[in-house]
């Protein structure tokens, strides 16, 4: 990276460091409630190291074999890193050691896969389930009412530990959309709060990217996942003239 890349980099995350800030204020939250795990799908272990030395404490990967590729780089060496994207269970063995936290356990089949191999590890494993909360066909992710017996299911496992929960909505044409969404699954959030399961804790809400993490903020949301405002437009972002 040069001196101007390095500094842009900078600028980007205390931006969104401020703007976290903000949110939270607004929602009566204090900034360090709110976790910045920064998305660094398609960024390489040095723009990764340098965004860890820039103040990032926590890495998000989205595709296994780029997060061990990463990680042999010790590119994520001093921060804590966690998997946010969609997991297959042929990978899940991949994962297990060295991610604290799965966000994205959409089905009780993965978490089960999950806590098979953990156990094979002596590990406990920390997860998010991912919740479809806009029921769209093309994504993964469980139900509002496939949840209660996923948890029921799940947390008997020794070897998981059920954290919170994690949802992507729908693409909309205006960020304003996504709130009916954000405001759902706080609901849903506070619900299986009531409800008191063994072996689970609602720690986490993950909810919000580079276009609404304010809102999901000012929804509930106490863990955002922050990818282009960190690091800049992705490659296939870029659209050619």
């Amino acid at each position: 990276m040069t001196v101007q890349e390095s500094r842009e980099l900078k600028d980007r995350i205390a931006a969104v460091q401020e703007r976290i800030a903000q949110a939270a204020q607004r929602a009566g939250k204090k900034p360090e409630d709110i976790i910045l795990v920064a998305a660094s799908k398609m960024n390489d272990a040095e723009r990764v190291r340098a965004a860890i030395g820039a103040g990032i404490k926590v890495c998000g990967e989205n595709r296994v074999q780029e997060l061990l590729e990463k990680y042999e780089q010790h590119a994520y060496d001093g921060a804590d890193l966690q998997f946010i994207g969609t997991l297959q269970t042929n990978k899940v063995k991949y994962l297990i050691g060295k991610v604290s936290l799965i966000q994205s356990v959409g089905s009780v089949h993965l978490g089960e896969a999950i806590a098979k191999e953990a156990a094979k590890h002596g590990i406990c494993q920390d997860i998010l389930l991912e919740v479809n909360i806009g029921r769209e066909a093309a994504k993964s992710g469980l139900l509002i009412e496939e949840l209660d017996e996923a948890i029921s299911r799940l947390s008997e496992k020794k070897s998981l530990h059920i954290r919170g929960l994690m949802a992507i909505p729908p693409i909309a044409d205006e960020i304003s959309k996504n709130s009916s969404y954000f405001h759902e699954m706080q609901q849903v959030f506070v619900d299986i709060l009531t409800k008191k399961y063994d072996n689970v804790n609602m720690d986490y809400l993950s909810m919000g990217m580079t276009n609404d993490f304010e809102m999901a903020i000012e929804c509930g949301a106490n863990m955002v996942r922050i990818g282009t405002a960190i690091f800049g437009a992705r490659p296939y972002q870029i659209v050619s003239p």
